[in-house]
């Protein structure tokens, strides 16, 4: 099996796997298992497969630049269509089930209860970056601004964070292990940063030949960290 054959069946398989969250909570109200609220069971449900998606899709990127693990790149796209998918299911039900369209209603929860204001902010967010996912886009946009543009995903990954914290009201350990994940990946995304950022200056006083302050002991010894420092590369979605 060649490598385009592996990457088209890769995106099969997490296309199906992607589907599996919508086709349990579609068993689970058939057969009368969401519980004594099953709005609220199913507006917590797409919500954390929102927020799932969004940190899977910021994974690939600290990989890539850290370990040079390209394997995962080809399915980002996709897992942030995810992310999105689920977010909007996630408000649909909402706005559709919840508060069945009355306008009204839902403007006063925007404006009074502030988990639904980040909430809400965190899905606009999403918006763009969806609409612009497609090659042609990054076309449109040009590269430069289409990578700009797909920064806000970090955005919406910590107001979708600070929306789940502030929606629980007692048990807090599932929105604080998203928070400590999306610590991590932010994180890995400031080292990556850094070590391009190095990387690039190493590479300018290389093409000048100029030393950097200190003289020959400390451009040597800046010469032994060469090799572990790696670009990074925007997550789009």
């Amino acid at each position: 099996m060649d490598a385009t054959t592996r990457r088209r069946l890769g995106k099969v398989l997490v296309f199906a796997a992607s589907l599996i969250p919508l086709a349990l909570v579609g068993a689970d109200a058939l057969r009368g298992r969401l519980g004594a609220n099953p709005i609220e069971t199913i507006l917590n449900r797409f919500g954390f497969w929102t927020l799932t998606f969004v940190m899977l899709a910021l994974v690939p990127t600290p990989l890539q630049s850290l370990f040079g693990w390209k394997w995962l790149a080809p399915y980002r796209r996709m897992v942030g269509l995810f992310a999105f998918f689920y977010g909007f299911l996630h408000l649909s039900t909402y706005v559709g089930v919840d508060q069945f369209f009355d306008w009204k209603a839902i403007a006063a929860d925007v404006v009074k209860r502030k988990f639904i204001t980040i909430g809400m902010l965190a899905f606009a967010l999403l918006v763009p970056l969806a609409l612009t996912s497609t090659n042609a886009a990054v076309r449109r946009l040009g590269y430069a601004r289409w990578k700009r543009l797909h920064r806000l995903v970090y955005l919406a990954a910590v107001c979708g964070v600070v929306h789940f914290v502030w929606r629980v009201k007692a048990d807090l350990r599932e929105p604080l292990i998203f928070a400590a994940v999306l610590t991590l990946l932010l994180g890995l995304r400031v080292v990556t940063y850094v070590r391009a950022r190095r990387l690039h200056a190493e590479s300018e006083r290389s093409a000048t030949g100029t030393q950097p302050p200190g003289g020959q002991g400390d451009r040597e010894g800046e010469q032994g960290d060469r090799g572990i420092s790696h670009g990074g590369s925007s997550t789009g979605m």
